[in-house]
């Protein structure tokens, strides 16, 4: 996506959990934990992949992905489709994603990314001193114009 920014890739924190898995410190009941809401935003909202899980070996992985920011106000929280995304980067200025990869057959889940989508990344400037300066500009504009009259 165009306004993509701030992706944090947890690969490596994965691989670390699959290591202590296969090593035997840790059982497959810590990793294999998919609450029931995950498993049915998984089902409904989520977008499958051709990747196997790691521990079943017998299922694909489904990507599921939650958005969260203050402009969102109810909405927070909420399993959207990769499609929704962005109709929602280009409504909205900015909010946070983050990509769980489920296992609908043994319950494997893991955080894979997280980044952050919307309006202000079509600016490169995502704190708003754009618009700070622009209207910084038009108040001194106007006071000049007033201490010429």
């Amino acid at each position: 996506m165009r306004t993509q920014r701030q992706v944090v890739d947890y690969s490596l924190q994965k691989r670390a959990v699959l290591r202590e898995l296969l090593a035997g410190r840790v059982g497959t009941y810590d990793v294999c934990d998919a609450s029931p809401y995950l498993k049915n935003a998984a089902r409904f909202h989520g977008e499958p992949t051709d990747r196997r899980c790691p521990i079943c070996r017998s299922e694909n992985l489904t990507l599921v992905h939650y958005i969260y920011g203050d402009e969102l106000r109810q909405s927070a929280g909420q399993a959207r489709t990769l499609t929704e995304l962005p109709v929602l980067a280009m409504t909205l200025r900015e909010f946070q994603v983050f990509v769980v990869e489920v296992c609908l057959g043994c319950d494997w889940n893991h955080l894979v990314e997280q980044y952050l989508l919307g309006r202000d990344g079509l600016t490169g400037d995502s704190d708003g001193t754009d618009e700070q300066s622009v209207a910084a500009a038009e108040g001194a504009g106007w006071r000049r114009r007033e201490a010429q009259r």
